[in-house]
């Protein structure tokens, strides 16, 4: 009887598989807190040397953690139901402190780490108790309890990174975190309960699919929206006006590629998956990386529209070239995740980007971004070309076909 009422918080096979208006609401939060990582990534535009590659570590650090949170709200939300007021409630508290860690997060690794890390540990810890609660008797509710045995262990971590000397806690958060992911690439695992991998898990694989799609759009959002502010706010000229119809280019291009077939078909590979789980979990760091990636490219063309025609800045081709870069690889890896196969198209834009950036280190921002738009329209040529007439072909996903042995019966 009491698993009969905690039963009620699953979702159910006939749940739609769309995002409901809670979770869109949900991802006003995190449109302000990829926005702060754009600018503190920003802000390392004319770092150079160890300067720079410990500010872009940080930055990442802090977008990690915010991924992580976002990620399990989608699970969440694609496992139970979202129209349960409990569900309902729990979101909103994530919400809530996600848009705290957002506030936060341009003196997160400084003067602000202390709500910070205070906002991360009540989704990491307080949420899976209180969807434990919500279960009862439910089988299911040993898999919060894992989550939240697992988010005490690291607390410590977090807490002593928070109010210790602002020298450990770049060390003390990175080990945290790392902890934390890879608890939930081994499912949490406990002493006699065991581990529940998500890659079994019984979810709603077109609800995944669909909130993966939309954090894309979301990051690609964030990027027009880099572009029109920075534009409005420098003064107007023929070269910087040059600059924005590049960057706005560059971006659509990352929208046409990122849609192209696998990111289009997703969603559908997804819901005839055999273990949507599996497949989930992968798409899940594709994902990651892309959103990275468009953030890191947002972050290029701000360098660029700023001063089109100026000396190269320090550490500009991390960002110009290096966000496109890191956009080819994940799609790559998508491309294999959807089809089990790796596209020419995408390997020959990496060759040629790899190939131009030692020359490109030598010429103006504008030059590098120019020529990253011509390897990304490359792409999405070859991409029309090769597929002109064709059929969309069906998902054939290497990774979800066949379920693994055994059983879970917390799945």
């Amino acid at each position: 009887m009491t698993a009969g009422r905690g039963a009620v918080l699953l979702r159910p096979p006939e749940s739609s598989g769309r995002a409901t208006f809670l979770e869109l609401f949900f991802d006003l939060a995190f449109v302000v807190a990829l926005t702060r990582v754009s600018q503190r990534f920003a802000g390392l535009g004319d770092d150079t040397g160890w300067a720079l590659a410990e500010g872009f570590v940080r930055t990442l650090l802090l977008f990690l953690a915010l991924w992580l949170i976002w990620s399990h709200t989608a699970w969440i939300t694609s496992r139970y139901e979202p129209e349960q007021p409990i569900i309902q409630a729990v979101v909103v508290g994530t919400m809530f402190a996600g848009l705290v860690m957002a506030v936060t997060l341009p003196g997160a690794m400084e003067e602000r780490a202390v709500p910070f890390a205070a906002a991360y540990l009540v989704v990491m810890l307080v949420r899976p108790l209180v969807i434990a609660a919500a279960l009862r008797g439910h089988p299911r509710r040993l898999v919060p309890f894992r989550l939240a045995a697992w988010a005490a262990a690291t607390a410590p971590l977090w807490l002593a990174g928070a109010l210790g000397p602002d020298r450990f806690r770049l060390s003390l958060w990175a080990v945290a975190l790392a902890v934390d992911y890879v608890a939930w690439a081994l499912g949490w695992p406990l002493p006699r309960v065991g581990a529940s991998r998500i890659s079994r898990w019984r979810i709603a694989g077109t609800h995944l699919a669909d909130r993966y799609q939309q954090m894309v759009l979301i990051a690609l959002g964030e990027s027009i929206l880099v572009l029109g502010t920075v534009f409005s706010g420098t003064d107007y000229s023929a070269r910087r006006a040059a600059a924005f119809a590049v960057a706005f280019m560059t971006s659509a291009l990352i929208w046409r590629i990122y849609f192209h077939r696998a990111g289009l078909l997703l969603t559908e590979a997804l819901d005839r998956a055999t273990m949507p789980g599996r497949l989930g979990a992968t798409s899940e760091r594709t994902h990651l990386l892309i959103v990275l990636s468009v953030l890191v490219a947002s972050v290029g063309y701000e360098l660029v529209i700023d001063d089109p025609y100026g000396p190269p800045r320090p550490g500009w081709l991390l960002f110009v070239v290096g966000g496109p870069m890191l956009f080819l690889v994940a799609r790559v890896r998508l491309e294999h995740e959807i089809f089990g196969r790796v596209s020419r198209s995408r390997i020959v834009g990496l060759v040629a980007l790899l190939l131009f950036t030692p020359a490109l280190a030598r010429w103006t921002p504008m030059v590098g971004l120019s020529v990253v738009a011509g390897v990304l329209a490359l792409v999405a040529f070859l991409d029309a070309w090769r597929d002109r007439g064709r059929p969309a072909e069906p998902p054939a996903s290497p990774i979800a076909g066949e379920a693994p042995g055994g059983s879970d019966s917390e799945a």
